[in-house]
């Protein structure tokens, strides 16, 4: 899937809030890509590396664990009304196997590997980002990212 649009470059850096400014550096960028889409396409990570991240990515939105930024509005209004019990506030079976496989996934990781493996597969940070968050060198992050992808696909027991 794509979905190009235009960002702004300052610094070296690929800005997605930065207003238009006349005669800056503009380039397309695919919003549907992942950074571990991205780190796949050219080869840096193989593909055991990229399906483990694909599933503790797929275990961390099913368990819906990122953050929410509106009001839940799954919950019927008559029933908040009525005073029954809010049906539709109670987590599903799937959010909690999935949260119990990521929580097993990131134990698994340890503390080292669990914060570059968040970052960049769940919260989707670039790798840039992910390692100025940290206060690593720069190009430190993907040797650790790998390790963790690696330790990731020995926890699923993936070939």
């Amino acid at each position: 899937m794509r979905e190009l649009v235009e960002r702004t470059i300052e610094n070296g850096h690929v800005v997605r809030h930065a207003p238009a400014r006349r005669g800056g550096r503009r380039v397309s960028v695919n919003d549907a890509e992942s950074p571990l889409g991205w780190l796949r396409s050219r080869g840096l990570i193989d593909a055991r590396e990229f399906e483990a991240g694909e599933r503790l990515r797929a275990d961390y939105e099913v368990a819906a664990l990122g953050p929410r930024v509106t009001m839940r509005w799954d919950v019927a209004p008559a029933a908040r009304r009525s005073g029954a019990p809010p049906v539709g506030l109670d987590p599903t079976l799937a959010q909690i196997s999935a949260k119990r496989r990521f929580d097993a996934a990131v134990a698994a990781l340890g503390p080292g590997l669990s914060d570059i493996a968040w970052r960049v597969i769940c919260a989707g940070e670039s790798m840039a980002v992910a390692e100025k968050g940290l206060a690593w060198p720069a190009r430190a992050g993907r040797v650790v990212l790998t390790l963790a992808l690696d330790r990731l696909a020995d926890h699923y027991r993936l070939p």
